[in-house]
């Protein structure tokens, strides 16, 4: 009996022009190039134009995957957005994405686990390709945080950025090619240590991004390693078979520190944080698509997603490139 995977065959991504500097930020708050550096390993962020909103973002970078991969929009069937900062509170942004790239045959959803969201989503488009229900997905995180960042909070406006990432994942009955496993958690009793302070529920406002920046990156640091772990377990590998570790880029202290305990070299993290902050959902297909324009992702390589985000949410992707 054929077994059907599901594989990565083309990446693209998407970055507003307008790029803030540690050292323009410091003119409007109470901060520095060297501080920001030190702590977080950011050096600049892009800033979406005004106007420009995450379907344009998301659907620039979905066309860029499409290029790459020399098929028609037409031939799409599902598109999962990961985003935390929707178009609208509905209806799903994704629909949006759908129609402005033209994928007419496609059913389109979002996916809400913030910085794990291109994980989920990830995950999920797997599940539907290994059933045999689609042949092609576009799977996206696009966000745009300057819009629910604080920029008075020198703890939080130094740390976020805007951008898109997505990735063609297709059928596949090759061996060895495509996604293996994939480990997925979440515990809402921690949902206070990174979250907004605004919702259409609750006080009909959009909010501000809040965080408890020493909690965070405790729980991140054991959460993804312990992930890593765990998926490597359930595709029967472990830590000496990675090629390449491609982590939700949220502060370079957080993936040094992961890096360490899992005892990876520099070469085998992809870090990007530096250039595009942090970028929720877009963090990881943008990190992805950095590595696979500079060829520095293989044929054969074994790859692994990691990411944690508020819900808390965290989980891991292993697949063969």
């Amino acid at each position: 009996m054929t077994t059907i995977h599901s594989k990565i065959s083309a990446t693209g991504s998407y970055l507003p022009k307008k790029i803030l500097t540690n050292l323009e930020l410091a003119k409007t708050v109470e901060t520095s190039d060297e501080w920001i550096m030190d702590r977080t390993g950011i050096k600049q962020r892009h800033i979406a134009a005004e106007g420009e909103v995450t379907s344009d973002l998301a659907s620039n970078a979905a066309l860029k995957a499409l290029e790459q991969a020399g098929i028609k929009a037409e031939e799409i069937e599902l598109i999962i957005l990961a985003t935390t900062t929707p178009d609208l509170t509905f209806p799903a942004t994704a629909t949006t994405v759908q129609a402005k790239i033209g994928a007419k045959n496609a059913f389109a959803f979002d996916i809400q686990a913030v910085c794990s969201g291109f994980v989920f989503a990830i995950a999920t488009a797997d599940n539907f390709i290994k059933s045999g229900q689609v042949k092609n997905a576009l799977v996206i995180g696009a966000d745009t945080l300057s819009r629910i960042v604080d920029w008075s909070d020198r703890n939080t406006c130094v740390l976020f950025g805007d951008g898109a990432g997505a990735v063609l994942l297709q059928a596949t009955t090759e061996e060895n090619r495509g996604i293996i496993s994939s480990d997925l958690h979440s515990d809402g009793t921690l949902n206070d240590i990174l979250k907004t302070s605004g919702g259409p529920a609750s006080n009909q406002k959009t909010g501000f991004i809040e965080m408890s920046g020493k909690e965070v990156f405790k729980h991140a640091v054991e959460k993804m390693s312990k992930s890593v772990l765990s998926v490597l377990s359930k595709a029967g590998l472990s830590i000496k078979d990675i090629d390449l570790l491609v982590p939700h880029q949220a502060n370079a202290r957080i993936l040094n520190a992961v890096a360490t305990r899992l005892e990876l070299s520099e070469e085998q993290v992809i870090i990007t944080v530096q250039n595009h902050a942090n970028t929720s959902a877009a963090s990881i297909p943008l990190a992805l698509d950095c590595a696979n324009s500079i060829g520095k992702i293989k044929k054969g390589d074994l790859v692994v997603l990691e990411a944690l985000g508020g819900g808390l949410t965290w989980g891991s992707i292993a697949l063969r490139w």
